[in-house]
């Protein structure tokens, strides 16, 4: 995907500006809220589950990041990885931490998120965790966290093929890959028909 499909409508729009300016976030709405608000029962709907996801779920933040960013990465999503590096970097992710998110190799991480990053990168490449990832996960959450955990990764997949998909720009001050980053596309799912 090379162009945008579906453009942002403007930053002063009124649906845009009602569900796509958080809390306490200073600056024009971004241009994710301004896609989407091009269907305003969706986007409501979509504000609410991800409002949940970061703000109100039982994940620490530092550790959602990792997931969010790893998500990102996976599905080659420049602009979910760059909005996320940003949060990131608020909730105590390192520059040194956000790059290694962004390689094939993510080794380096201590056991518990070494554990969130290879979830993710199951759940994007087999829509499955492995019961050797369950079981150190499960060692660490509860049950409602992991549920979080699985609903948290599956919705930042969906949120990045609706990003890269529609085409949706960076904003000028968003960074996009980390520098060295692997970025790659899987290829296409054999369909049966």
């Amino acid at each position: 995907m090379t162009e945008v499909r579906i453009a942002p409508l403007a930053p002063d729009n009124e649906v845009a500006t009602a569900y796509g300016a958080p809390p306490g976030r200073e600056g024009p709405v971004l241009n994710i809220f301004r896609t989407l608000a091009r269907n305003e029962p969706l986007f409501k709907q979509f504000s609410r589950l991800g409002g949940h996801l970061l703000r109100r779920g039982e994940v620490p933040a530092r550790e959602r990041e990792i997931v969010i960013l790893r998500v990102g990465f996976r599905c080659a999503s420049e602009y979910e990885f760059g909005q996320h590096t940003v949060i990131g970097k608020a909730t105590g992710l390192t520059d040194d931490e956000i790059a290694r998110l962004a390689h094939e190799d993510a080794s380096g991480w201590s056991g518990d998120d070494a554990a969130l990053v290879a979830m993710a990168d199951e759940l994007c490449a087999d829509d499955m965790v492995s019961d050797a990832t369950w079981k150190l996960l499960a060692a660490r959450w509860s049950d409602a966290q992991l549920l979080e955990l699985l609903m948290l990764a599956g919705y930042y997949q969906l949120v990045s093929g609706v990003l890269n998909s529609a085409g949706v720009p960076l904003e000028p001050t968003t960074p996009g890959w980390p520098e060295g980053a692997q970025v790659t596309r899987r290829a296409p799912r054999e369909r049966s028909a």
